[in-house]
């Protein structure tokens, strides 16, 4: 797979829909009243999102669709691992935090991933969302979407679960931790 053109072999693409497929399947509480059939032809329909959904796929996050939106008629899919996508842990927020430090800085950044993979970080708000469906992070955090006027400060923020509740903290925007990354949502 090369990168650049953001194209599946025909064997990755039937694996990829297969993978989806069953978790899909297997996951109906997230996404009641919703046909897979419906939603493998949008992906067939759109072969740069489904690269995405691989990259999703390829780096821990075990995407799923967690809603469909009625006015543009997208699915919506976020990562659905139980914890932080490993492949997106050890992060700081963003390409300024990254170059920001002087010392041990970390291979990448959670922005600049998420851009080159064709996705969005979660907002907290669809964090939130994503918990009630079941409970994600209860041993690891994800940064989310940080207001502009908190990351002007220096800061960023990150959610986790811990006794039943969805805390949102704050860090220098600078600051990655082993078991830190962060979620990201795809519409298609």
């Amino acid at each position: 797979m090369t990168k650049k053109n953001k194209e599946l072999s025909p064997e990755q693409r039937e694996g990829l829909l297969k993978t989806l497929k069953a978790r899909f399947e297997k996951n109906m509480n997230r996404h009641k009243d919703l046909e897979w059939a419906e939603v493998q032809a949008k992906l067939e329909a759109n072969t740069e999102k489904l690269w995405s959904l691989n990259e999703m796929e390829e780096t821990g996050g075990e995407p799923d669709v967690v809603g469909h939106d009625q006015k543009t008629g997208e699915y919506i899919f976020y990562d659905c691992s139980a914890e932080s996508p490993k492949g997106r842990r050890s992060v700081c927020y963003d390409h300024e935090a990254l170059e920001s430090r002087k010392k041990h800085k970390p291979e990448n950044n959670a922005i600049d991933m998420a851009t080159a993979m064709g996705i969005e970080l979660l907002t907290e708000e669809q964090y939130r969302e994503l918990q009630k469906l079941e409970n994600f992070d209860m041993k690891t955090s994800s940064w989310v979407q940080t207001p502009a006027n908190i990351r002007k400060l220096g800061g960023a923020i990150f959610c986790d679960n811990r006794y039943d509740t969805v805390f949102v903290y704050h860090n220098g925007a600078d600051s990655y931790y082993a078991a830190r990354g962060f979620r990201g949502s795809l519409r298609v």
